[in-house]
């Protein structure tokens, strides 16, 4: 094993990413592959697992096509994936129904059901979260409530990355960080909490084993090797959430080093060692054994520059193709003529509804402060300002928990943007860092993998050796004090359309049931 190598993968929202690194963390081969949500209707949100497969069938092989005899050297794979999410399998390993991924909202009404059942404290007490349709558990209740016959067939939910390892090994599994958000189990014992498992109709059975990240699961079989160009019998190990991996990728796991991954959603990570909760954020268990973190997990960042893009950059294509330039690249060179403040303009990122800390199913995102001489590049300024502004937000909520943060490490797609990155540092007023390597959660994936072949006894040791920073953005005091003022607004103006945003969620809603008689 001391040559081996190793493998991440990882099962995103918009697409799957496999790289492989040699013992050191030097990045060798990388292979990407994409894929599509399904949005049957406002605030849902569904992927078909066979695209997941698909896609990391065609990652693995283009990461493994960089390195000469790359499946006999690579020693061992871990999976991660996008969290939480809701899939349930019949009894031959083939999904029931499509996945209900992490942005599906549609469980709103049965969060509050079972926040009625058992009372919003003590929901929280067991779990360390608040009830919500992020979590597994009221998407349980949606799907026994509205689909009892699918319900009936399944014998065994998993997580995307559950999937994945099923396909590569035969064997179902279940890590500890993601068991974390099913919403499902005991905080403080680890055990399932009967309670709540009743109030969704399951039992703990239901659910395969939950076993530490960094353990062997089970090895890459046949027909996984024919799919994937993996060699049979490669070790896999369990896995475990992006947002984990991804902080193990920004060497965060000491306190006041939080990370921040911005992809399509924007997750802040910030460990502790004190099991510190904060209701307004999300409480997990680190990869790394014996820290925890809390999140500050937004829903659109990434996405709402997608959005523009889709709406109203396809002119740029053929530009940005003439420069060599992705459209994204140019989009945020535009941003950079305008000066920090986007021109008085204010932008709420709620395109997707929000997670933490508003925790509003129909929040949507809104320009404030136009004029009749705003310019499209004070627009995607006001975008990258609007979800630093989200961000900070969730930094002052842990703050306030306790929860101290001195520096931030940017990991993710997000990072290839050096304005966004100065934004976030002017906004947050710490250190913005980025780790050389920067590919996301497959990195950490990898170390877990040498976790489990024995490569890495002390896990905190081995990120502190391994992780190198490239680049350090420090906060501009002169943009802080301009940026304080446009962040008290952009508080303000949620807190005054708050409630208008739910009645026009019932117009929508009535609209749509007149449509459709």
């Amino acid at each position: 094993m001391s040559d081996a190598l190793l493998m991440g993968v990882d099962v995103g929202t918009t697409g799957a990413k496999a790289a492989i690194f040699d013992q050191r963390g030097r990045l060798l081969g990388l292979g990407r592959s994409e894929y599509g949500v399904r949005r049957v209707r406002p605030g849902w949100a569904e992927q078909d697992p066979e695209n997941w497969w698909r896609a990391v069938c065609a990652s693995v092989r283009e990461a493994l096509a960089a390195v000469p005899e790359g499946p006999a050297r690579v020693g061992g794979v871990a999976v991660s994936s996008q969290a939480p999410t809701m899939l349930p399998l019949d009894g031959g390993g083939r999904p029931v129904r499509p996945a209900l991924i992490w942005m599906d909202r549609r469980a709103d009404g049965e969060a509050s059901l079972l926040a009625d059942a058992l009372g919003w404290s003590e929901v929280e007490r067991i779990t360390g979260n608040r009830p919500d349709p992020f979590y597994v558990a009221p998407k349980l209740l949606w799907f026994r409530t509205h689909e009892p016959r699918e319900f009936a067939n399944t014998a065994t939910f998993v997580q995307a990355n559950g999937y994945v390892n099923w396909r590569l090994t035969g064997v179902h599994s279940m890590d500890e960080v993601h068991a974390s958000l099913l919403q499902l189990r005991d905080r403080r014992t680890g055990e399932w909490s009967s309670e709540l498992c009743e109030a969704c109709g399951v039992t703990p059975e239901a659910f395969p084993p939950v076993r530490p990240c960094h353990e062997a699961l089970g090895e890459v079989t046949v027909e996984a090797a024919e799919a994937t160009g993996l060699r049979r019998g490669t070790p896999v190990m369990v896995g475990t959430v992006d947002g984990a991996a991804a902080a193990m990728e920004a060497g965060a796991v000491e306190p006041g080093v939080a990370a921040e991954m911005t992809g399509t959603s924007t997750v802040l990570l910030i460990p502790n060692r004190d099991r510190i909760v904060e209701p307004a954020l999300i409480a997990m268990p680190h990869a790394v054994p014996g820290v925890d973190l809390l999140l500050g997990a937004t829903a659109a960042s990434g996405a709402n520059l997608v959005w523009f893009r889709d709406q109203f950059g396809a002119v740029e294509l053929e530009a940005a193709q003439k420069l060599g330039l992705d459209v994204f690249d140019l989009l945020t060179l535009e941003a950079s003529d305008v000066p920090p403040g986007s021109g008085g303009v204010v932008f709420l990122p709620y395109m997707a509804g929000e997670r933490a800390p508003i925790w509003h199913t129909n929040a949507r995102g809104a320009f404030f402060g136009l004029s009749l001489g705003t310019s499209r590049g004070a627009l995607i300024r006001a975008i990258l300002e609007g979800t630093a502004f989200a961000l900070r937000h969730n930094v002052e909520v842990a703050e306030s928990a306790g929860v101290k943060v001195r520096e931030v490490r940017s990991v993710g797609g997000g990072t290839r943007s050096a304005l966004w990155n100065q934004i976030k540092a002017d906004v947050l007023g710490v250190p913005v860092l980025l780790p050389e390597a920067s590919v996301g959660a497959p990195f950490g994936d990898a170390v877990l993998a040498g976790m489990g072949l024995g490569l890495y006894p002390d896990p905190e040791e081995t990120l502190r050796d391994l992780v190198c920073l490239r680049a350090r953005y420090e906060p501009n005091l002169d943009h802080r004090a301009l940026y304080d003022g446009l962040y008290s607004v952009f508080r303000n103006v949620y807190e005054h359309v708050r409630e208008d945003f739910d009645v026009l969620a019932r117009v929508e809603a009535s609209n749509r049931e007149e449509g459709a008689t």
